[in-house]
């Protein structure tokens, strides 16, 4: 496994590579949800490109930038026994070098509601460096988790908008035995915030619930309320968590929901403590519901295929 950390000695390498080329984008500290996109990305290319690089402009200026979970030693040890080719771990001053001033900045719905709300500034940060990432890489074939729904929406506009020769993969959730969407940031949680935190997944199954039997009614125009309010009264019951948003939308155009319709994410996010966590439920157009995938812990997960994918075209 090579580990490059300049754009230069990845274009060289590049040049060297034939055949199907995947690529997942990562800030680093892997869990199973990460490891899942690396196998699937392995099945189906020939060269497999993984990226470790904690991207400070998509931090706000109070956010957890400094704090964020690191250990490379351990992510590179993960991915070279996942048969990973290549993994580029740029430094900032190699991502934004000296006089660096061109940034991607969508506009519109997508990027202003849900995370675009709460955390300013996100989407310019996630835009940029993941458009730059395909510009370096040039790889046929890149890999999303879907616990960052929005954010896989806002990059298939820009391969849309920006004509990237791409194919995006979003691929399920990757969730612990309770509910729980794994994510680099459960790491901060203590013993009992981790309890409470799987209510979030709770508050979607809630929602999930409602928006079956509300869905089945006429078309009522208070049956998306009707999905929030049970989301909501959910994350109520669990002290330890306040809830930021929870929320129904259109899962292709990311416009919030008038009556209840598929394809939606019914979308949720939280602190627990001063740690802030987001989730999803995916209803396809034909009525699938994608809730992820549980594991009972690691080990298990290692030898369970993930079912499905959201494969943008």
């Amino acid at each position: 496994m090579e580990v490059l950390s300049t754009v230069q000695a990845l274009e060289q390498a590049r040049a060297q590579w034939q055949g199907q080329i995947g690529l997942i984008p990562t800030m680093g500290y892997l869990h199973e949800g990460h490891l899942s996109l690396f196998r699937r990305a392995r099945a189906e290319n020939d060269v497999v490109v993984g990226s470790i690089f904690v991207n400070p402009t998509q931090f706000g200026p109070h956010e957890d930038l400094e704090r964020y979970p690191r250990d490379l030693a351990r992510d590179l040890h993960m991915l070279e026994e996942l048969g990973t080719d290549v993994v580029f771990v740029p430094s900032v001053a190699e991502m934004y070098p000296r006089g660096f001033t061109t940034y991607v900045v969508a506009e519109g719905p997508l990027v202003e509601a849900a995370e675009g709300a709460t955390r300013p500034g996100l989407f310019r940060g996630v835009a940029t460096v993941v458009l730059k990432l395909f510009q370096i890489v040039r790889p046929h074939h890149a890999y999303f988790g879907q616990k960052d729904a929005q954010q896989a929406v806002v990059i298939n506009r820009i391969v849309t908008d920006f004509n990237v020769p791409v194919q995006l993969h979003i691929l399920p959730i990757i969730r612990e035995g309770d509910g729980l969407a794994m994510s680099s940031r459960n790491s901060y949680l203590d013993r009992a915030m981790r309890n409470a935190a799987s209510v979030l997944y709770r508050a979607l199954q809630a929602g999930k619930v409602q928006f079956q039997q509300q869905s089945k009614l006429a078309v009522d125009p208070t049956g998306v309320q009707q999905v929030i309010q049970a989301m909501q009264g959910a994350v109520a019951q669990e002290p330890l968590v306040q809830l930021i948003y929870a929320e129904v939308r259109d899962a292709t155009s990311f416009l919030p929901l008038e009556i209840l319709q598929t394809p939606a994410l019914l979308l949720i996010a939280a602190c627990v403590g001063d740690t802030r966590l987001i989730d999803n439920f995916y209803v396809r157009a034909d009525g699938i519901w994608d809730e992820g995938v549980m594991v009972a812990n690691i080990d298990e997960s290692r030898n369970k295929r993930e079912e499905g994918s959201w494969t943008i075209k």
